[in-house]
């Protein structure tokens, strides 16, 4: 029986074990989905297997600079507790290494890759699973390769965040900058870092919106296009404030904006700053959690 690249994805997806050994599995089990689970069982993945189909959206964001490289990390626990445990937290710290290390293009090669015991990240994900006794899974990774990085982590692991920043100076003399911008990325989450990066679709969106809100006012709805205009722009310019990291008001002085202050900053430091990009990992986002009576999933483990 033959099987697809999309087969192999759904045995992941249902096992939590790696791209390859299920491919693996599948060709000895000549595509038979069953078998190929009771072979990876046979394997001793069973625990991971078990456990992989459950609902994992608490754990860890992460940000650090490793041998000068840049990471942010989300790796998902299926409880805010197993989320402070010490070998958890070690696990996280030491995919973030390989993430700086080998410098993977995609998860699955992060996966793939040497975790430097003699296992794969992905073996042993499985091992902490098995250890820790949840299912957890490495979910994304960024990394800033060039210019210098500073990482910020909110409410021990809650956020993430990794400001990239292009500067003639020291990573030591722009660090409080960096960590400033990232701050305010973890408090507002902007949807874009300049305005430049507002698309027009977005714009588009934004001024049909102002209009349709314009004709539903008796007041608005009489004035004359020109004016109707000025309005719309004036509030794109509050639109810009208020999605826009650079053009936002700075938390720490509501007096100037970030790219104020950042210009601020980098002269009264003699040398020049420019943001060239930043990320923000939340533990759990867009993740939709599974809402368990406690008294019933109790019930299931005693067998009642």
């Amino acid at each position: 029986m033959a099987f697809t690249a999309k087969d192999v994805q759904a045995l992941r997806e249902k096992s939590g074990v790696g791209m390859m050994d299920c491919k693996k599995a599948l060709t000895e089990a000549d595509g038979d989905m069953d078998k190929a689970i009771e072979i990876l069982r046979e394997r001793g993945l069973a625990a991971s297997i078990k456990k992989g189909g459950r609902i994992a959206a608490e754990g860890m964001a992460y940000a650090a600079v490793i041998d000068g490289v840049g990471v942010a990390l989300e790796v998902n626990a299926e409880t805010d507790f197993v989320g402070k445990n010490e070998k958890f937290v070690e696990f996280v710290k030491g995919v973030a290494a390989v993430v700086a290390k080998e410098k993977p293009v995609d998860l699955d090669a992060l996966m793939a890759a040497p975790y430097g015991n003699g296992r794969t990240v992905q073996e042993e994900q499985q091992e902490m699973v098995l250890v820790i006794g949840e299912n957890i899974k490495v979910r994304r990774f960024a990394t800033f390769t060039e210019g210098v990085s500073v990482p910020y982590i909110h409410a021990g692991g809650k956020i993430g965040v990794l400001v990239n920043l292009e500067t003639s100076l020291t990573a030591e003399q722009v660090n409080e900058v960096g960590k400033d911008m990232a701050m305010q990325i973890a408090a507002l989450n902007p949807r874009f870092l300049d305005k430049s990066q507002v698309d027009q679709s977005t714009l588009d969106e934004e001024k049909k919106i102002l209009l349709v809100q314009m004709e539903s006012d008796p007041k608005m709805a009489s004035k004359p296009e020109k004016v109707k205009e000025g309005i719309v722009a004036g509030k794109l310019g509050k639109f810009y404030k208020e999605n826009c990291l650079l053009q936002q008001e700075f938390v720490k002085d509501s007096s100037m904006s970030v790219e104020q202050y950042v210009a601020s900053a980098a002269k009264t430091l003699g040398g020049a700053i420019t943001l060239k990009d930043a990320v923000r990992f939340e533990k759990g986002e867009g993740i939709e959690k599974k809402q368990e009576n406690f008294a019933e999933e109790i019930a299931k483990q005693l067998g009642k």
